[in-house]
């Protein structure tokens, strides 16, 4: 029997893997605006820390800080000159075994010779090059000396070059020779503005193979190879001086004997000339128990630069940050194609939340769109009412209630702007009164529809006075009190289209506040809590509605400290003045003669507070409540649905 293993699914996403939500998402997004933040900055912090079966942002800056501290314990960079020393002391070592035998004066001159060499394995190399050796162990050993210094050498500036000499032909170092005379002829061709399509097309067809990461024009293939370059010159950087000068002289003289030493200098300096922007004179803290040679200690310094600059991109914190910065090619190399997955995913959220209309404007000034306006309201409110644990007398769910009264029995004709609910049967009805139509077709008209009457309901004029001073910003309720005025307004919008609804925002000044604009408003330091104008504009609003049944919410977390004068400037005094004192009693005394019961929320525990709030509901009618802050939006709903549920009051002028 075949066997299963049951795990992790590893080749790439999960397949199986549940869908992102872009409402869910939104909703998310919406918590953070409510909590003051901007819409751009917001987003931004949706993607740092993504949603729900999404990873965000930092969760693969975290893994590309996991990888980078794997590279820099993954060996010792001193690897090739180690390997250069260990081939040269055995080279040495088999030629001395050779001479021991003989003894003729010429052996012992040899040994001298051997004896003489310079410490420094560079010059030794050097002293050995003319070295007629005795031993043919001891002279294969050097070559393969040589054949490793060249590889190294070429494979710190071209990856994957170890490979190509793998078999060390002169006819391999040839053609890399032609290679790099054509590399540097085509760059300076481009430097005259000679350069074409065709003429990077043909190079590639000829030493494609040579180049692994395929670039597809000649700036990839340049920043590929500056890169790489750089790195190299790092490697160098974070050795030792000692190691350092004895491991670039060991390059240099195998670039010398391989004939390349002209080419390479030439092709170092185009580079270099070109992207002056990369690191050429940095140094890497990398040590761990393997020694890793030029080209592979190359390779891990490059991908630590590519790290960096994942690093700073996935963060996002410079002006003009864009998801289209991150290089996903780069996440694929390093993080794999899971990650490269979910950055895809994390740009087509971005795209999704502009497509489905609910985010519009630039990225330097990102605005919610009424549609998503509307969500957030709706969003505010479910949250709102799943934390009412126990509904009063008059509350109900808005997810099953239409904008009617009960059904009456009776029909008639529909008119432009009706609400009531269709009565299907009449309608149809109506128009088979008339002769059918082709293939004994019934064919609607408008003439035709009909509206089923329903009881008369009656309608509210609902203010709700939100305090937006600096004091509710301090003890973290400014977010609460946004959600409460949305939820609020979505409760009337949906459940009592009839109702005329106004927020009103007050600290310094007050002012009317549409849905957009109170989802949008950003934290505001301001002192000055302005009661007076917020009781005075809700009064206008009850005006405008005469036959509606006045109902007035204020929250708030201090009394009043400031109201306008006669020219209409704020004043603001803390200890309250006694002009602003009388001149809010002034205004709660114009809502008793409007029949305008006031509902007080107390988001503190302030004498001064409840004295002035108590004074108030004396003198008003009206009721204080000491809620929860947590709980604020589910008190207020309960609020206005007992209210509304409470019967009309005689209306008053004021």
């Amino acid at each position: 029997m075949s066997g299963f293993r049951y795990g992790e699914y590893e080749d790439g996403p999960d397949p199986l893997r549940a869908p992102y939500d872009v409402r869910a998402a939104l909703d998310e997004l919406g918590r953070s605006i409510m909590a003051g933040e901007r819409p751009g900055q917001a987003l931004r912090e949706l993607l740092r820390r993504g949603v729900r079966g999404l990873g965000g942002l930092e969760d693969l800056r975290r893994r590309a800080s996991e990888r980078a501290g794997r590279l820099r314990s993954s060996g010792r960079l001193s690897g090739t000159l180690e390997e250069a020393r260990r081939l040269l002391d055995r080279a040495v070592g088999e030629e001395r075994a050779a001479l021991f035998p003989d003894p003729g004066d010429e052996a012992r001159l040899r040994e001298a010779q051997l004896d003489d060499l310079p410490a420094d394995a560079a010059a030794a190399v050097r002293g050995l090059a003319g070295y007629e050796w005795r031993s043919d162990t001891a002279r294969a050993t050097f070559e393969e000396l040589r054949g490793l210094l060249r590889r190294e050498v070429l494979d710190a500036q071209f990856r994957g070059m170890k490979q190509a000499l793998s078999g060390g032909s002169p006819e391999e170092l040839r053609r890399v020779a032609t290679m790099l005379d054509a590399l540097n002829a085509m760059l300076a061709a481009d430097d005259r503005g000679e350069h074409g399509r065709v003429d990077f097309e043909r190079f590639m067809a000829e030493y494609g193979d040579l180049f692994p990461d395929q670039p597809r024009d000649l700036r990839e293939l340049v920043d590929s190879l500056a890169r790489r370059s750089a790195a190299a010159r790092r490697v160098l950087n974070s050795l030792t001086p000692a190691q350092r000068a004895e491991l670039d002289a060991l390059g240099r003289q195998a670039a010398i004997d391989s004939g390349l030493a002209d080419r390479l200098d030439r092709l170092g300096q185009s580079l270099r000339s070109r992207r002056p922007d990369l690191d050429w004179s940095g140094g890497e803290a990398v040590d761990g128990g393997t020694a890793l040679g030029m080209g592979d200690a190359t390779g891990v310094l490059e991908e630590l630069a590519e790290l960096a600059e994942l690093d700073s991109a996935l963060g996002q914190d410079y002006p003009g940050a864009r998801l289209d910065d991150v290089d996903s090619a780069a996440v694929r190399r390093s993080l794999g194609t899971g990650a490269a997955e979910e950055l895809k995913r994390l740009r087509e959220l971005d795209r999704q939340l502009r497509d489905q209309g609910y985010l519009s404007g630039s990225r330097n000034k990102l605005e919610l769109t009424p549609k998503a306006v509307r969500r957030l309201a709706d969003t505010a409110l479910r949250d709102v009412l799943s934390d009412r644990s126990a509904p009063r007398p008059g509350a109900h769910s808005v997810s099953d209630t239409g904008a009617s009264g009960e059904r009456t029995g009776t029909t008639r004709p529909w008119r432009f702007g009706d609400e009531q609910p269709l009565d299907v049967v009449r309608t149809v009805v109506n128009a088979a009164a008339r002769p059918a139509g082709p293939a004994g077709r019934v064919r609607l008209r408008p003439e035709d529809f009909e509206v089923a009457e329903t009881e008369r309901r009656d309608a509210a004029a609902v203010c709700l006075l939100v305090d937006l001073s600096y004091s509710m910003v301090g003890r973290d309720l400014w977010g609460t009190a946004k959600q409460t005025a949305m939820a609020l307004h979505s409760l009337v919008s949906t459940r009592f289209p009839q109702d005329a609804v106004q927020i009103i925002g007050f600290n310094d000044y007050a002012r009317v506040l549409a849905p957009g604009e109170l989802a949008e408003l950003s934290l505001d330091w301001v002192q000055g809590t302005n009661l007076h104008q917020a009781l005075a504009l809700a009064g206008r609003h009850l005006d405008r509605h005469p036959e509606f049944d006045p109902v007035v919410l204020v929250v708030t977390d201090g009394e009043p400290t400031a109201h306008l004068d006669s020219e209409g400037t704020a004043r603001f005094a803390y200890p309250p003045a006694a002009e602003t004192t009388e001149a809010t009693m002034a205004e709660v005394d114009r809502m008793t003669r409007r029949g305008a019961r006031l509902t007080v929320f107390m988001l503190a525990d302030d004498p001064r507070l409840t004295a002035f709030v108590t004074e108030v509901v004396d003198r008003n009618g009206g009721r204080m409540l000491r809620p929860d802050p947590d709980r604020l939006g589910a008190f207020v709903v309960d609020a206005l649905l007992s209210r509304r549920g409470s019967g009309r009051r005689a209306r008053r002028r004021p």
